[in-house]
């Protein structure tokens, strides 16, 4: 695996490392030195999805059905659009479309570019230099 990025203790306690065995952004992040009472063994798991489309349908299910959804929107590194939520058993799951790709240059988005988002709509808004998001006015006159 290869470090792709990292996010400083004033980020995340204890900092986080991007890791990456493909071309894919991250496969692996794993957070450092959190104090025992707050220390997990898993974060979350992540399943992409084909399109921006699935994305906004997954937030619509989980309304629908009264989940409780934690995250929407954009975060930092690696800029994939992004719902997330817990699943029965209270792990945190996340859905996610278009994470940025490394390629054989190494090249990753500068922290500069990575405009986190709180909302899908504001995500769709506010892209990210290069992030093609088809079609963004359809995706902004979507129900929240």
């Amino acid at each position: 695996m290869q470090l792709s990025d990292r996010y400083p203790e004033d980020l995340v306690p204890g900092g986080m490392a991007f890791l990456r065995c493909s071309t894919d952004h991250h496969s692996l992040a794993l957070v450092g030195g959190m104090e025992p009472e707050n220390r997990v063994e898993l974060n979350h798991f992540a399943w992409e999805v084909a399109s921006l489309e699935e994305v906004f349908a997954a937030r619509q299910y989980l309304m629908e059905n009264e989940v409780p959804i934690h995250f929407q929107g954009r975060r930092r590194a690696g800029c994939q659009i992004a719902v997330e939520f817990k699943d029965p058993d209270g792990n945190n799951v996340e859905i996610y479309w278009n994470v940025d790709q490394v390629g054989t240059n190494g090249y990753v988005r500068p922290p500069s570019e990575w405009r986190q988002a709180l909302t899908l709509e504001d995500a769709v808004a506010n892209p990210p230099p290069g992030q093609n998001i088809r079609n963004r006015q359809a995706y902004l006159k979507l129900p929240s």
